[in-house]
């Protein structure tokens, strides 16, 4: 399995390099030639093993030039004794038709988890094939909840250092004590002055600055990415939605073939590109239900196909969901024009250039017909909360909440009950304002951590020990830097001659 750039399908390289640099050198996303086909036969087979079983099959067909050693132990590694059970996700099941897919049972409480406890054993094998000796600097921009498992993840891992930069207003309270608390003499901490998409903007840049990747070279260095445009974070997000489907045959709330939908909020294109995947893989499924908060870029590029990104950009209560510029979209558009790394190129080109693009018409007839797009205002979001709390005793968070409103939205529109999973991202409690006002209507006066307890008093459910953990630790990073000055910044970390 090889795999090629979006914008240039000459650079072809295994999977190791794919990993181990996180973007190609033109600033294409690395894509695998042709998808593995899952059958009905393995399907069944995949039901009847453990959630590591599934993952170390799956990822082999992707991760060819790994062994079956070197497979073994990423995977054991990463889901081992960190996530709350063997189980590592869990299903909820909401009335006849809706089922909670949740993620966020891991080390930092959030899906990112799930990608993020096995990155840092896929890139280390991954530097060990290609670049051994070089230490890996990985630069992530975080909307929130992968800033943190990324510091969980790489924290104290040899031959790497990761810098994470958030947004200073831009993330909730308890994602910021995650991060600015984070253990691990190899981690950087970072907020900056601006939103996500100026931090995401400007670690790409970095990314294609050749001037500076000649003086991270001869200091022995090289820069990686954690976000979710390297390969190595996004294929393990396809092994969850195979997961889902083979844990609902073995519970027999479906048999096999029978197509399912799935719904996803959505921000940075990832986590429901990585659901399409398993589709082009041969998983049964009807249509993606894309939710997006107030910044509803990519709802309208679904219905229009024409992609803006110059309008009003909203803080809202869904932190991780807002961004203006959906990166993996890249890779969708990859897919919709067949390969045509040529036309892909002058779309990304445009957007850089003008902030916007139009797909053709037969590609925007393609995209309506996989996917539906909706969003939903943060009114409605903690209506939806407190909804879904009164009418099947489920608590969920803020991105969740979206997820499940546009879903209601779909149905609504569409008549469609179809089966549907839906992403649950986050735990609630990592949005405590926001969930305990959706629910008991008032916070005022109450601390972080008065409003988790007043949280589970109120709803009986628990709060995660990770979380709770945190009420003593000292912060250790506090610095805040300009959106313009990130490549500064990060010179001046690494102390680079």
């Amino acid at each position: 399995m090889n795999y090629i750039s979006t914008r240039d399908k000459t650079q072809k390289v295994p999977s190791a390099v794919a990993i181990a640099n996180g973007i190609s050198k033109e600033g294409g996303l690395f894509v695998p030639e042709s998808f593995p086909q899952i059958t009905e036969e393995r399907l069944l087979k995949l039901s009847k093993m453990s959630y590591t079983e599934r993952a170390k099959n799956i990822l082999g067909d992707f991760l060819t030039d790994f062994t079956d050693d070197e497979l073994y132990h990423c995977v054991t590694g990463a889901y081992t004794d960190k996530f709350e059970d063997d189980s590592v996700t869990r299903i909820a099941k909401l009335g006849d038709d809706i089922y909670m897919l949740e993620l966020w049972h891991g080390p930092t409480c959030a899906f990112k988890d799930m990608a993020l406890q096995l990155l840092p054993y896929l890139l280390k094998t991954s530097a060990e094939k290609t670049v051994d000796g070089k230490e890996i600097v990985i630069l992530v921009a975080t909307s929130g909840d992968t800033g943190k498992a990324a510091l969980e993840g790489f924290k104290d891992v040899e031959g790497t250092r990761i810098m994470v930069f958030y947004p200073e207003q831009g993330v909730s309270p308890m994602q910021k004590l995650q991060m600015a608390t984070q253990e691990g003499e190899n981690v950087t901490v970072c907020a900056i002055k601006g939103n996500f998409d100026d931090a995401q903007t400007a670690v790409k840049q970095i990314f294609t600055d050749k001037a500076l990747a000649e003086r991270l070279a001869a200091n022995n260095m090289m820069f990686s990415s954690a976000n979710s445009i390297n390969w190595g974070r996004l294929v393990p997000q396809i092994v969850y939605y195979i997961s889902a489907y083979c844990d609902l045959l073995a519970d027999e709330e479906i048999a096999i073939g029978d197509k399912i939908n799935v719904c996803v909020p959505t921000g940075n294109f990832g986590n429901i590109l990585a659901a399409y995947y398993a589709k082009k893989m041969g998983l049964p499924i009807a249509k993606f239900i894309c939710a997006s908060n107030e910044n509803n870029v990519l709802t309208d590029f679904i219905r229009t196909g024409t992609y803006n990104k110059k309008r009003e950009f909203h803080a809202t209560i869904s932190p991780s969901m807002d961004i203006l510029i959906s990166s993996n979209l890249e890779r969708l558009l990859f897919s919709l024009y067949e390969g045509n790394d040529v036309a892909v190129k002058k779309l990304m080109s445009n957007l850089n250039e003008r902030g916007s693009y139009a797909v053709s018409d037969v590609v925007r007839e393609h995209l309506q017909a996989e996917f539906y797009g909706g969003y939903c205002d943060d009114v409605s979001t903690k209506a939806t909360i407190k909804n879904t709390f009164k009418n099947y005793s489920y608590l969920c968070d803020t991105h969740t909440a979206v997820a499940m409103n546009v879903y209601n939205g779909y149905v609504k529109e569409t008549g469609d009950k179809t089966k549907t999973v839906i992403a649950s991202t986050a735990s609630p409690f990592k949005f405590a304002q926001s969930v305990l006002e959706s629910v008991a209507g008032t916070t005022d006066g109450f601390t972080e951590f008065e409003m988790t307890d007043k949280l589970a008093e109120l709803t009986g459910c628990a709060v995660p020990d990770s979380l709770a953990l945190l009420k003593d630790k000292a912060p250790r990073f506090a610095d805040v830097c300009n959106k313009a000055k990130i490549e500064e910044y990060v010179v001046s970390q690494l102390n680079l001659k």
